[in-house]
């Protein structure tokens, strides 16, 4: 998890570097570098999971880091700093966050996720990133994806040190999911309880670490809007971009403890977060201590289960 961690922040350093040196403007570096960089992470890792035969690891992670995403990343946020909630990006990204969470869960009600799925996860998507580019592209501000790249610090500025970084990171990324899929499976194995769960919990909350070290620094900036984008971008990212490409790599089943349970608290999650956005136009420590609350409630439950497993 350590390596996994540590590679992924290298690797958006320097992709960032060698984008900056490439003449990339701050918005299309948030959108794309910093979104698919800070989700690598829970992208190797699904990818590795799926690839080695425990889907229901992979699925877990994809949930449990929304999950993880929205109460305890952005909880936190909120208590470090009150998070403004500019009701243009709510309507945008937190509405498209609720669409690709109302898509996810009714293809997981399929049964799998399948090549065709995971097109139409990945073309949802493309026209989510070309909305908020035109969108974002037309103000003459940096705007939120644009102050997200800008908030990356100890960016490279040489270039060979800008693709050591990104190369480097890359390699201990795929080095790290590797190991933590293993580590994953064999402490399910050994505890004799569902992968999912793993997935759920160790393995989705070590995965969010880089959104929540961003969001962490975004607050102390006092760039709330950066905190919020990134936690609605990097969910949007987990539903379409990481379950459409594992999709179309190999079949993905979906585990029957996420369908009679966990998909559902996602989706009811996602609706509780949208009022709570636009009241008064911001989340407030209050509602960051509600969101923490929540989350210790759903690992409660979820260690509830470990244990009845293990007995």
């Amino acid at each position: 998890l350590a390596l996994l961690l540590f590679s992924a922040d290298f690797m958006v350093r320097g992709a960032v570097g060698l984008a900056r040196r490439m003449g990339m403007s701050s918005l299309i570096i948030g959108l794309s570098v910093i979104a698919v960089g800070t989700s690598a992470p829970e992208l190797v890792t699904t990818l590795t999971a799926t690839l080695e035969g425990a889907p229901d690891l992979a699925l877990g992670n994809v949930v449990g880091s929304n999950m993880a995403n929205m109460l305890l990343i952005l909880g936190v946020a909120a208590l470090l700093r009150p998070i403004t909630c500019t009701p243009k990006v709510i309507w945008r990204d937190g509405s498209m966050v609720l669409a690709a969470t109302v898509l996810f869960v009714v293809i997981a009600m399929t049964g799998i996720f399948v090549l065709w799925h995971g097109l139409i996860l990945l073309a949802a998507l493309l026209v989510y990133l070309y909305l908020t580019y035109r969108a974002e592209n037309a103000t003459t501000e940096s705007g939120l994806h644009g102050h997200e790249a800008d908030d990356v610090s100890g960016v490279p500025e040489r270039v060979w040190v800008g693709a050591v970084y990104l190369l480097g990171g890359l390699a201990g990324t795929v080095i790290g999911a590797k190991l933590l899929v293993d580590g994953g499976v064999s402490v399910a194995e050994s505890l004799g309880v569902s992968k999912a769960i793993i997935g759920l919990t160790l393995v989705a909350i070590g995965t969010s670490l880089p959104e929540l070290a961003i969001v962490i620094v975004a607050s102390m900036r006092g760039h709330s809007d950066v905190a919020l984008g990134n936690v609605l971008g990097s969910n949007i990212f987990n539903l379409l971009g990481i379950t459409g490409t594992v999709a179309i790599v190999a079949p993905l089943p979906v585990p029957g403890i996420l369908l009679s349970f966990d998909i559902w608290v996602l989706l009811g999650v996602t609706l509780l977060l949208m009022p709570m956005m636009l009241t008064q136009g911001r989340l407030s420590r209050r509602e960051g201590v509600t969101l923490v609350f929540l989350y210790g409630v759903y690992l409660a439950f979820q260690s509830h289960s470990i244990r009845s497993m293990i007995s």
